[in-house]
């Protein structure tokens, strides 16, 4: 006869499943420093189990090796240097995850769901022949997985019975993993050949003293109610007594007020500050998606209908060329 299975069963399977899973994070880095999303992709794996190992490729990275040894729940770092790796193309980075994961045999390989992820993932998950899983914001098992689907307004389960589990992780759905306290090992692999398919030039990234948009602990968003990117300065003074970070919505961004590199939403950067301040932004769909999981939303608008309000804890019907500057000389005090 068969016995029913009751909860500690259920957790005995699980337990002996985390055994047998190991999961390759793919590190996204500087060369000099570590991408903070990379800690939350590790702790998102740490669920998977506890063998977690670490691929840093890249060039003259041994600060990042340095930095990632200690990183809590990581069991292993691959380290693989050489200049194909420069600018971390997915034409090189795949041929050398595949050798990788031919020679670990890992169950899972994830990265974050950033630029990075985005565009190394689904190359990867191809070369393997799997479908890969995309901005997953829970786990629920080894082989099931939860994600936002219409722009948020829904969550999908999904349970994958491929081989290799191949997914992005959203950085602001998990805690970062502790920088401290942690010993990895670390293992040179050997970089394959060069596959010449394309080459890293050069790249012009834009300085500022502000924090980075996706980890800033409070953000500034300016929308098309600013009508000018020379108004965004309003934003840009705010932010400053603030330390935040500068946002915008996707409105302003094709309205050429500011660079895209600014844009929070749905096809833009997902983040989730403990402060959110959302000024002159209507709240379409699109932004909603990008930030209404910030801990407090601040909304400015001089139109009470606006959907804004809606997902805001805080709301201002008033003129923000009023408003704003009113708040940041309160701040000055």
């Amino acid at each position: 006869m068969y016995k029913s299975i009751n909860k500690k069963h259920v957790k005995l399977v699980t337990n002996l499943l985390q055994r047998f899973q190991s999961t390759l994070v793919v590190a996204e880095h500087t060369n000099d420093k570590l991408t903070p999303i990379t800690l939350n992709v590790i702790s998102a794996a740490r669920k998977l189990g506890d063998e977690v190992s670490c691929l840093v490729a890249g060039t003259n990275c041994a600060k990042v090796v340095g930095e990632i040894s200690k990183v809590q729940g990581v069991k292993k770092v691959l380290v693989a240097q050489h200049d194909a790796y420069k600018g971390l193309l997915p034409e090189e980075l795949t041929p050398l995850i595949l050798a990788t994961q031919k020679q670990f045999q890992f169950t899972h390989i994830c990265a974050g769901a950033s630029a990075f992820g985005k565009n190394l993932l689904p190359r990867v998950a191809a070369k393997l022949d799997v479908a890969p899983i995309s901005d997953i914001i829970e786990i629920k098992s080894p082989d099931t997985f939860v994600r936002t689907i219409y722009a948020g307004n829904a969550l999908s389960t999904v349970k994958c019975s491929e081989s290799v589990k191949v997914f992005s992780v959203r950085g602001t759905s998990f805690e970062a993993a502790l920088v401290e306290g942690g010993s990895a090992t670390k293992e040179e692999v050997l970089p394959l050949p060069p596959a010449g398919m394309s080459e890293w030039i050069e790249q012009n990234l834009t300085k500022s003293n502000r924090p980075e948009l996706t980890s800033a602990k409070v953000v500034v968003s300016g929308g098309r109610g600013l009508k000018s990117g020379d108004n965004f300065k309003l934003l840009y003074d705010l932010a400053d007594k603030l330390n935040a970070a500068v946002g915008a919505s996707r409105a302003a961004v094709d309205a050429g007020f500011v660079p895209n590199d600014m844009q929070v939403g749905q096809t833009g950067k997902i983040v989730a500050p403990e402060l959110y301040i959302a000024v002159g932004i209507s709240g379409a769909i699109q932004h909603l998606a990008g930030m209404k999981d910030s801990k407090t939303i601040v909304a400015i608008n001089k139109d009470p209908d606006a959907p804004i309000f809606q997902v805001a804890d805080y709301g201002i019907v008033a003129d923000l060329f009023k408003v704003v500057p009113e708040m940041t000389e309160a701040l000055k005090k």
